[in-house]
């Protein structure tokens, strides 16, 4: 393991930002993590997984510890359900694709989704009607100071919307080094309750879809809606969907009638960030090199040598407009450093 020194990590970021790293190593087990961590006791970390879900504002002034862990097995099944161990370094969209040709259910709805799978646990990742959480196990994490290995099983991890222990009460304590997904092997629950899925579905005469057919459509519907980071930087959907107390939301429903929301409880709606972006007249803007994607107001992306900080003011522009529009303040989804 060699640590390198001044590193850029512009291939590192699905923004494609330029940033450099004070040091930066890649590592492909726990025990080279360990001796890592154990050797640089003292020194500041910056965990590094896929680079999807962060905005590089700075050059990191710090040891950059890349997470590149390979590697998925079976470790128990039974007539319905099987359950996989997959390694925090295994790309998650990849990860998906071997579930479905095994015809392992449950992960379908979030193909395409970029990044790892050991941050999708952070994040509780979702899509169309499914979330990690619903298919999650436990994952296994160790900790940054001590080197001690700990399980975390579902309860422990407090998943919420976009939300999870490593976001709040465990944040920068622990590293996940591996993940466990109970999936079914057959009676798969298909979930086409999302009306783009049910739409691209009929327009393939498909009326009982298998997993991969949903697969299909995701991909599908997101590559229409959402730019490959391979040719144009960005890192998805950059704000949250506000949720709010429906007492809060029939003032400004009365106000604004046309806005869309989807109740989620008896006391909360969740309203999609995009169209109050769409409906802010953001749409397709752009700064400079930074702007709002022109098919989906949700992606803020880099047009070629944007600075992070340009995408940073890039997103608070539209976090203003949209309060000063609605009323509704949005929060990022993404990581800013």
């Amino acid at each position: 393991m060699t640590i390198l020194h001044h590193f850029s990590l512009k291939n590192y970021n699905t923004f494609g930002i330029e940033a450099k790293a004070e040091q930066f190593v890649a590592v492909h087990s726990v025990s080279e993590l360990k001796s890592i961590l154990e050797q640089n006791k003292n020194q500041k970390k910056f965990v590094l997984g896929g680079g999807s879900n962060m905005l590089l504002t700075k050059n990191i002034e710090a040891l950059v510890i890349h997470i590149d862990l390979k590697g998925k097995k079976i470790i128990k099944d039974n007539a319905d359900f099987v359950w996989i161990e997959s390694q925090a370094g295994e790309n998650w969209h990849q990860f998906v694709l071997w579930a479905i040709d095994q015809n392992f259910g449950g992960l379908e709805n979030m193909s395409l989704i970029p990044g790892n799978v050991g941050t999708t646990p952070v994040q509780n990742i979702g899509a169309y009607g499914t979330e990690i959480k619903d298919t999650f196990v436990s994952c296994e994490a160790i900790n940054i100071e001590t080197q001690e290995i700990r399980i975390f099983n579902k309860e422990e991890c407090n998943f919420g919307y976009r939300e999870s222990i490593f976001k709040n009460e465990v944040k920068d304590q622990y590293i996940i080094t591996s993940v466990v997904f109970k999936l079914t092997k057959q009676n798969h629950k298909i979930n086409t309750s999302y009306g783009d899925i049910t739409a691209e579905l009929a327009k393939n005469n498909i009326t009982t879809p298998s997993l991969k057919d949903v697969s299909n459509a995701v991909i599908t519907i997101r590559k229409s809606k959402l730019p490959d980071p391979a040719e144009l930087g960005n890192s998805g959907s950059f704000f949250k969907n506000p949720i709010l107390l429906k007492s809060d939301f029939e003032p400004i429903h009365q106000k604004f009638p046309e806005m869309r929301f989807f109740d989620i409880s008896e006391t909360e709606v969740k309203i999609p960030a995009g169209w109050l972006i769409e409906q802010s007249g953001l749409k397709g803007k752009r700064f400079g090199d930074a702007g709002i994607h022109k098919n989906q107001a949700l992606v803020l992306v880099n047009y070629g040598n944007a600075t992070g900080q340009e995408i940073l003011n890039v997103s608070k522009t539209v976090q203003n407009t949209v309060f000063n529009t609605f009323g509704i303040h949005i929060e990022a989804e993404v990581n800013i450093i």
